[in-house]
């Protein structure tokens, strides 16, 4: 569905030139919810306004379902972009406009008769939980409701591809959890291939399929949503991992229970799947003489199954604890020890 080949994106500015995206590559199937994430200054931003050719190329090649991005005229492009949706993180409405009046606009501009258009908007408002509000104004409107707006625009045309740029960045936890959903929901019952970039490991972990890690314009680790929280390799993407699984909290509060002078070590596991159905601490305890302390533990749901961490201090005969680590290794669980005082 999208194929991105040496993809590059060089700026001029008055102190030189900045590449903010370098040398890419990178495939999307059909389908798909693809997360691209990265801090502020990663080049996301510049990658996706690059696939609609908001921003154009400095080098490589675009190629989105049977648009080659980089080739096209000005006639064609418009064309593509019919097929290549996007909504905002400040929602882009036009305010003097009713929401139905907002979602019917880009069918206006592509020429759609008025009863098809008006058919076309009820169905667009009943989609995205919007009933009985389509004579307000975005004045009027809550921000979930705006970005509601928003994707209900975007999906005006029936497009093939929806770009998501920090989509829920101005929205508010809960919020942003029933717009996620919302996008499942779309990408579910009209097969929608959605590219969403963020900055928070929440909203990868939430919906994505799989997942991009963008450091200075370049992609530094791509692959499963739950492969990737289950074994990060780069130290970007552990940090973002940590945003889920919250181990800093973990070790300061270990360091605050354990203040005597016996040592002690706090474990991490990981678990992923069947796994986190595994009575496993009730085996590990019933099987070797140890004692185990549950500091802290969290289950997530990913699109491809449960992903869990559960920090333990575990205490006994340093062969005991030995053999009760291998066991939970054996489990397919990971284990990894992130205190040790």
């Amino acid at each position: 569905m999208i194929s991105l080949n040496q993809l590059k994106k060089v700026f001029t500015t008055k102190d030189g030139p900045v590449t903010a995206v370098d040398h890419i590559d990178l495939q999307v199937a059909e389908g798909q919810i693809y997360g691209i994430i990265g801090y502020s200054g990663a080049g996301k931003s510049t990658l996706i306004r690059l696939l609609n050719r908001l921003e154009d190329p400095s080098g490589g090649n675009i190629q989105i379902a049977d648009w080659k991005m980089d080739q096209l005229s000005e006639k064609e492009l418009r064309q593509a972009r019919q097929e290549i949706s996007m909504i905002f993180q400040h929602f882009n409405l036009l305010w003097s406009r009713t929401v139905r009046e907002n979602i019917a606009f880009p069918l206006e501009i592509a020429g759609v008769p008025k009863e098809e258009r008006m058919e076309r908007v009820d169905e667009l408002i009943d989609l995205v939980g919007l009933s009985g509000r389509g004579d307000s104004y975005p004045s009027q409107l809550s921000g979930g409701q705006k970005q509601r707006v928003g994707i209900a625009r975007a999906l005006a045309n029936n497009p093939k591809v929806l770009l998501c740029d920090e989509a829920t960045s101005a929205l508010d936890p809960k919020t942003t959890d029933s717009i996620l959903e919302l996008l499942v929901d779309i990408n579910k019952k009209l097969g929608l291939t959605i590219i969403l970039i963020t900055h928070e490991m929440h909203v990868i972990r939430k919906i994505c399929h799989r997942v991009a890690v963008m450091e200075e314009g370049k992609i530094v680790e791509e692959g499963e949503v739950l492969e990737v929280f289950r074994r990060p390799k780069e130290a970007m993407t552990k940090e973002f991992v940590k945003q889920v699984t919250e181990p800093e909290e973990t070790q300061e509060a270990a360091g605050e229970l354990f203040t005597d002078t016996d040592n002690h070590i706090v474990y991490q596991l990981t678990f992923v799947g069947g796994d986190a159905k595994k009575p496993l601490i009730n085996d590990v305890v019933k099987t070797f003489d140890v004692t185990v302390n549950i500091l802290q533990g969290k289950i997530s749901h990913t699109q491809h199954g449960p992903y869990g961490s559960l920090f333990v201090a575990m205490e006994g005969e340093d062969n005991e604890v030995s053999k009760a680590i291998t066991f939970t290794r054996e489990q397919g669980v990971e284990v990894e020890v992130i205190y040790n005082d």
